[in-house]
């Protein structure tokens, strides 16, 4: 019933907000960082732009940058007792594995939004008209030049292949403890390579909020689309392979 869903709503809302809070914050940080490396590796008055002029290099940088930056969130303390998802596809994927309620993957998913946003906005306010240059364009995410049909598909295998890895070494007692290590080190590789064909993005809230700082909207359906659908995917190959194993999250 109605009052039943209230109920349910509230005690999740009740006992689990500063998880909410702590996911908010986490993506934030994560969208600062991004928009903050961008200018400093990407914007024409940067030293590292004017002296560097390899983009293969200089995605190599960014990508070490923004894995760190995800190894850092993931281990933090904020990290370990939200489990660091900030990312909808990662908390909708454990939701469809039984790890998380439905409140509760509907907050975390609320809050990753709003907290990616005001990321992108106090980095708007910190760094002023350099996020919004359009060599950095508030570290937006967009389809490369082969299109966006290309840019679905390498979202798909991404977001497959990250899944994959996290519940694999998630599951292995002996590397279970080095998970947030195994997927910093994917989005370094992936900004490294895969970016110039999508942008890199595997989280809808990542390219939301980026777009709303841009107010590009261009080819959305992408990253609301391909990265929650990888990581389904890869979590229905995962439970085929391993019929008598409990999941852990």
């Amino acid at each position: 019933s109605p009052t039943d869903y209230i109920c349910v709503m509230t005690y999740a809302l009740k006992n689990h907000w500063p998880e909410y809070l702590m996911e908010a914050l986490e993506l934030g940080l994560f969208m600062f960082s991004a928009c903050a490396f961008t200018v400093l590796l990407y914007h024409p008055s940067s030293p590292i732009t004017q002296t560097i002029h390899d983009g293969v290099l200089r995605r190599l940088l960014m990508g070490t940058a923004m894995g760190s930056t995800a190894v850092a969130i993931i281990f933090s303390p904020l990290g370990k007792r939200s489990g660091a998802h900030f990312n909808p596809s990662v908390t909708w994927t454990f939701f469809r594995l039984g790890k998380i309620q439905a409140w509760d993957a509907a907050f975390y998913t609320l809050f990753q939004f709003a907290g990616g946003i005001a990321g992108v906005l106090v980095a708007s306010l910190t760094l002023g008209k350099l996020v919004a240059h359009q060599s950095v364009n508030f570290a937006t995410t967009l389809p490369g030049p082969d299109g966006p049909i290309i840019a679905f598909a390498a979202e798909i295998l991404i977001s497959f292949i990250l899944m994959s890895v996290v519940l694999a070494v998630s599951n292995t007692k002996r590397l279970a403890r080095w998970t947030g290590i195994f997927a910093g080190a994917l989005v370094a590789t992936y900004i490294t390579v895969e970016s110039p064909i999508s942008g890199m993005s595997m989280n809808p809230a990542r390219t939301f909020s980026s777009a709303f700082g841009a107010h590009i909207w261009m080819s959305l359906w992408i990253y609301f689309v391909a990265p929650p659908l990888g990581m389904f995917l890869a979590a229905e190959v995962y439970r085929r392979l391993n019929t008598s194993r409990t999941i852990a999250c």
